[in-house]
């Protein structure tokens, strides 16, 4: 299975309406630095021959450090997954033509936190 994977805990949704609170400045520069890692993970993913063929539904299993982070604000991180998708080029919108819909899994690996996303394909 092709996947693509972002080898780094990405903020959680607390974190960055936190940091929106303190700044709107201090916001964008996170999902700044953030969107650019994605991209940057994706572009490798795309270097070593990972495809998906759009329209699809995602699957994102989310691997943790910790139980800390609620899933729901753990699994917000995906607009900076999506939007590093699109600055690299790997899909070119993140729109309804593109995804069908969304999977998410969570687990505990206090050594290695990344995200791995799969390509489920088109309807659910």
């Amino acid at each position: 299975m092709q996947k693509i994977v972002i080898n780094a805990e990405l903020p959680s949704l607390n974190e960055y309406v936190n940091r929106e609170r303190s700044s709107r400045y201090s916001g964008a520069s996170l999902k700044h630095r953030y969107t650019v890692l994605c991209s940057v993970y994706t572009r490798a993913g795309m270097n070593a021959g990972v495809q998906f063929k759009w329209p699809c539904r995602l699957k994102f299993t989310w691997y943790l450090r910790d139980k800390r982070k609620d899933p729901d604000n753990v699994a917000f991180a995906k607009k900076f997954i999506l939007d590093g998708f699109q600055q690299c080029g790997f899909m070119s919108n993140d729109n309804w033509a593109h995804i069908t819909g969304f999977v998410d899994e969570f687990f505990v690996d206090k050594e290695h936190p990344r995200v791995e996303i799969e390509a489920l394909g088109g309807q659910p």
